[in-house]
């Protein structure tokens, strides 16, 4: 259930091969044990068109929504293990930011199909 949205300025394209940068995200996500593996979905969304302080300049945001539940000590931890990961990952970005939010889980709804296996 938990949504992890990257949104970025293109430029980083050519910084940093992005999906590694998933991975180590997904991986950093699920230590601290409130995120389970399964259920944790990625997506990255480039922006070829912002507007920051000068045109030098790109960003990294990270939007995590997770049902209602966790504490705010975990919430933060979890943004530091993100930032860790972003810092190490992408140094010469100028703006990395993390905001996770909290889903009504009365509000939310979604349908999952079964994995199909195939023998």
């Amino acid at each position: 259930m938990p949504h992890l949205v990257i949104e970025y300025a293109r430029k980083i394209e050519h910084q940093t091969a992005l999906q590694p940068l998933l991975q180590q995200l997904f991986e950093a996500a699920c230590k601290g044990g409130i995120i389970q593996p399964q259920d944790l979905k990625l997506r990255a969304l480039p922006y070829d068109q912002f507007l920051l302080r000068t045109p030098d300049e790109t960003f990294l945001h990270i939007t995590l929504s997770l049902l209602e539940g966790r504490t705010d000590t975990q919430k933060e931890q979890l943004a530091i293990s993100l930032r860790q990961v972003l810092t190490e990952q992408l140094p010469n970005v100028t703006s990395l930011s993390i905001d996770i939010r909290d889903m009504n889980a009365i509000a939310y709804k979604k349908r999952l199909l079964p994995l199909h296996n195939p023998e």
